[in-house]
Order: structure tokens, then C-alpha cells, then sequence
């Protein structure tokens, strides 16, 4: 054995450090400014999706009048097709905008989040497993290269919905290899979902701080510890899903086929198995970390912490219980659909337990509405009404007339626009100073708040009433009786686009901004159950020079 010494590590510096670190700080930035770039693309889609429903050409009136007096109806149907030109390419920029706003914005963003502060507020120095943390992020390159590169093939990209139902997702239907690049990219996304998953569990159970009890850990820690047991146990499923498609189109299958024995309607239950739950994968951590937020600017710790700890495990099995409300129209039995009905409206009750836990935090606090806690008062206003939209779908007989029309779009994206995407945006203008120590212009910041709530409420409200009254998804044309709240809804999405658009500029000058010289700017650690602010921003490399005093925790903890 030499007695040479030991070589110097090797560190590098500038773009080499970025490619080759295992910080959990810096690839949960690299996690973030992924979303945002996605998040760009995805909203630019839906954009064009916008421009299209306000401008549809003809309407489906004139292509029945067509029919009626022997016009040449496919010629007619060409013109009717707007800025697309033709109906296949509508249907990929629909199917990839939801597919870029699930996989590669909503999921991946709490989880960069988790990836920055989880470590932090519970007082390790990094992720269990610094190196696998780092493999994941680098998987969801080259899941999203795969599906974005895929308008660029033969036949385009995939354009049977961000469900990919047989038979419209089968060689038949989608000869080109679009669709089979969405799957890899979806098996991608997966794997690195789950590897998250695995390294926030075994963090959050092994590495927090001597004195940090169970009932002493954050709640965003909490949230994102029953978010990453979801995903653990629901994204196989979905790639079980997937790989039945894969098979079905290209190695002679006949699993979906249902002139060859086949059963589409079972490829139905294992893709909500899992994306029933993952709609909870989409907003969990969020909700843990809202409560962070209202403590901090309410000046008083979160009402009933043991009540929403339970609630938001609750939720999380619940969630498994539930998926085949979105199948009441296959002709399931009656009891059937009678169980998944209470199921899904026993769900609203943990959710309505954590409503009132965030008023009664705020009742008889000392507010201060940054615009931090301007999201998160405006997430809760938007979420209850996305929630009850979620409601009325759940039983059966609304169900039966309002499915796969623009009340279901309407619900989905209030709920997830109005509730996911506040919540992120809560979070960012809450942790932002944490994270790079530079502060988010609060004066631009409410103008953003502002463009945001009120494009979010005209967009997706009106979207409601559109399916109330009738409108179809996914049709690019549709009856001149909705034409005006068409054009009301892509109003809203423009006053969205123009805060998104403004927001992402703030995040760019606040570099240049003065560096944040205190711990802790907002002056909450009194009533945080978290170490995020002990330590400096951003925090150093190791977050902690020695681990967090115990004292600190157990004064944490009587607040």
C-alpha cells in the first residue's frame, strides 16, 4: 500500500460545475429554470390552441350546410381548421401542451422545490443520495427532447390526448413513430419521478436533525413525504399503461384491440390508477407549503398541524380509491358507479379540513400581504372553486352529460392553474431569497398577482359555462353560439400569458438585484417549525456548519 498522498479532488467551476454537481441546491435551481423553459413552451402551445378556438373559421353550422347542398365539404373542412390548417396537427398541439404542462412543469416544479428546501428544514446537509438525485434530473432531458422532437418526424407528434385512449393512440389511428416517442419520453419522466420519490422518502426518514421528531417535521417536508409515496406507488402503473400501447403498435399485441379480443376500457383503469393520483402528485407539496406561507405572514403557527398531517395522508390513500370517476360513461354496473361516486366526494372532506386550517391561521394574526401570501390567499379562492367543479363531476348523472366537454377543461385547469401554479408561484416569491439571496420586485409582483388571478378566473369560469352549454373537447371547430365565450376565455389567457411572461423577466433582473444579507429577510423563523432560515442566503455548499442545536428545535416546536 502507497504511502503517497491522496490526489486533490477535481472541482470544477462555471458551466462544468452546473453539469457535474450533486448539490441539492443546484439541481433543485436546475430543476426550476427547467420548469420555467417548459412552462414557456407549454403556455406558448396553449396559446396557439387559444388563437384557434377565438378564430375557428367556419363553424360546424356551415360544414352541415355544406353537406346539405353538395358543397365540397372536405375542401370546406380545410378552411375550418383555422391557423392549423388541418385537424391532426390541433390534435398534437393539444395532446403535447398537456403533456409538457403535467410532466415536465407541475411535477418537476414541487419537486424542485422539495430538492432545494427539504434538506434545509430538516437540518441534513444534502439528499440521502446526492448522485441519483442528480441522475434524475438529467433523465428528464432527454424525456422532453424525445416528445417536443416529435412534431418533427413522420406523421407528427402524438395526437390522441394526453391519455393516449386505444384506439386513437394505435398504429391505426397514429402510424407515425410520434406517438412511440411520447411513450419512451413518458417512461422517462417516470423513472425520474421515481428515483425522486425513493430519495425523499429515505431523506426525510433518515437524515433529519437529532430532536426533530415525526410531529416536529415541516409541513412541505410532511406533504412531500406522502407526495413521494404516491409516486412510488403510482407511476409503474403508468408504465404499465404505456407499455401495453407500445406493444399493441409494434410487436402484435391485441391487449386494447378490441376486434381481436382485446379491452380498450382496461387500458382506462390502469392510466387513472395512477393519474387520478397524480393529480395529487400535482398539488400536495403545494399544500404544505401554502402552510408555510400563511404562518409566516400571519405571524402565528399553523392551525391544527396534527389535523392537516392526517389530512393530507388521508388524501393520499383516498386518492388510489377513486379513478374510475373518470370512466362513468363505459358502462360500468351501477354499484359501482355508485362507490366510486361517495369515494370521490368523501376526498372533499381532508381538503375542506385544510381549508379552514388556513383561515383559522390567518384569524387574529398580524397579516402581512406580501405578494407571497396574495398567491396563497388567491390560490385558496380559485382552488375551492375548481374543487367544486370537481364535486358536481363526481356524481354520476352531471357526470354522464358534462363528460369530455369544457366543464371537465374547465375543472381541470382551475384546479391546477388556479391551484398548482399559484401555489408555485407563492412559493417562489416566498423561498426566492432563500434560494439565490436577491429579492423579487414586490411592486411588480402585484401587478403579476393581479394579471394572474383575474386571467385565471376569466379563462377557465367561462370555460365552465362554455361545456355547460354544450361545447365538445378537443373539437378545433365548434357551434357559433359559444364564439363569444371563446373569445372571453382567450382573453383570460392572455392577461395569464402577460403575468407568466412578466414574472419570468423579475426572475431574471432580480439577479442583478442587491444580495440579501440576513438569514432570514421576512423575520418568521419565530413561528416556522424549519432550519431553511438558520442558515444564510443562499446557503453555503454544506447548507449547515454543524447541525442544527436541538434547542433551536425544541422552541420551534412550541410555537
Amino acid at each position: 500500500m502507497s504511502d503517497s498522498p491522496m490526489p486533490p479532488i477535481k472541482r470544477y467551476t462555471g458551466v462544468m460545475d452546473w453539469l457535474t454537481t450533486v448539490d441539492h441546491k443546484k439541481i433543485g435551481l436546475m430543476y426550476f429554470w427547467l420548469v420555467i423553459f417548459s412552462a414557456l413552451i407549454g403556455g406558448a402551445m396553449a396559446g396557439a390552441i387559444r388563437v384557434q378556438l377565438a378564430m375557428p373559421g367556419a363553424t360546424v353550422e356551415a360544414l352541415q350546410q355544406a353537406a346539405l347542398t353538395g358543397t365540397n365539404a372536405i375542401s370546406l373542412f380545410s378552411d375550418a381548421n383555422g391557423m392549423f390548417g388541418d385537424r391532426h396537427l390541433y390534435n398534437q398541439m393539444v395532446t403535447m401542451h398537456a403533456s409538457v404542462m403535467i410532466f415536465f412543469v407541475l411535477i418537476p416544479g414541487f419537486i424542485a422545490f422539495a430538492n432545494y428546501l427539504v434538506p434545509l428544514m430538516i437540518g441534513a446537509r444534502d439528499m440521502a443520495f446526492p448522485k441519483l438525485n442528480a441522475f434524475g434530473f438529467w433523465l428528464l432531458i432527454p424525456a422532453a427532447v424525445l416528445q417536443l422532437s416529435s412534431f418533427f418526424v413522420v406523421g407528427g407528434a402524438a395526437a390522441s390526448g394526453w391519455t393516449a385512449y386505444p384506439p386513437l393512440s394505435l398504429k391505426e389511428a397514429s402510424a407515425g413513430p410520434g406517438q412511440d416517442m411520447w411513450i419512451l419520453g413518458v417512461h422517462l419522466a417516470g423513472v425520474s419521478s421515481i428515483l425522486a420519490a425513493i430519495n425523499f422518502i429515505v431523506t426525510i426518514v433518515s437524515l433529519r436533525a437529532p430532536g426533530m421528531g415525526w410531529m416536529k417535521l415541516p409541513l412541505f417536508a410532511w406533504a412531500t413525504f406522502f407526495t413521494s409515496i404516491i409516486q412510488l406507488l403510482a407511476t409503474p402503473v403508468l408504465a404499465a399503461a404505456v407499455t401495453i400501447i407500445l406493444m399493441d403498435r409494434n410487436f402484435g399485441t391485441t391487449f386494447t384491440k378490441a376486434s381481436q379480443g382485446g379491452d380498450p376500457v382496461l387500458y382506462q383503469h390502469i392510466f387513472w390508477f395512477y393519474s387520478h393520483p397524480a393529480v395529487y402528485i400535482m398539488i400536495l407539496p403545494g399544500f404544505g407549503a401554502i402552510s408555510h406561507v400563511f404562518a409566516a405572514f400571519s405571524h402565528k403557527k399553523v392551525f391544527g398541524y396534527l389535523g392537516m398531517v392526517i389530512a393530507v395522508g388521508i388524501i393520499s390513500f383516498i386518492g388510489f380509491l377513486v379513478w374510475a370517476h373518470h370512466m362513468f360513461t363505459v358502462g360500468m354496473p351501477t354499484w359501482l358507479q355508485a362507490f366510486f361516486m361517495y369515494a370521490s366526494l368523501v376526498i372533499a372532506v381532508p381538503t375542506g379540513i385544510k381549508i379552514f386550517s388556513w383561515l383559522a391561521t390567518m384569524w387574529g394574526g398580524t397579516i402581512r400581504f406580501t405578494v407571497a401570501m396574495k398567491f396563497a390567499c388567491g390560490f385558496i379562492s380559485m382552488f375551492v372553486f375548481g374543487g367544486f367543479g370537481g364535486l358536481f363531476l363526481a356524481l354520476t348523472p352531471i357526470d354522464m352529460s358534462m363528460h369530455d366537454s369544457y366543464f371537465v377543461v374547465g375543472h381541470f385547469h382551475m384546479a391546477m392553474v388556479g391551484g398548482s401554479v399559484m401555489l408555485l408561484f407563492a412559493m417562489t416569491y416566498y423561498w426566492w431569497p432563500k434560494m439565490t439571496g436577491r429579492m423579487l420586485s414586490e411592486k411588480q409582483g402585484n401587478w403579476i398577482f393581479w394579471l394572474m388571478l383575474v386571467g385565471v378566473f376569466v379563462a377557465f369560469m367561462t370555460m365552465h359555462l362554455t361545456g355547460a352549454l354544450g361545447m365538445a373537447r378537443r373539437v378545433p371547430v365548434y357551434f357559433k353560439d359559444f364564439l363569444v365565450l371563446n373569445h372571453i376565455t382567450t382573453v383570460g389567457y392572455a392577461l395569464t400569458f402577460i403575468a407568466a411572461v412578466w414574472f419570468v423577466v423579475d426572475l431574471l433582473r432580480s439577479y442583478g438585484r442587491p444580495k440579501v444579507t440576513e438569514n432570514d429577510p421576512w423575520q418568521v423563523n419565530d413561528v416556522q417549525q424549519s432550519f431553511e432560515w438558520a442558515t444564510t442566503c443562499p446557503p453555503p455548499v454544506y447548507n449547515f456548519e454543524t447541525t442544527p442545536p436541538i434547542p433551536v428545535a425544541d422552541q420551534m416546536s412550541k410555537h
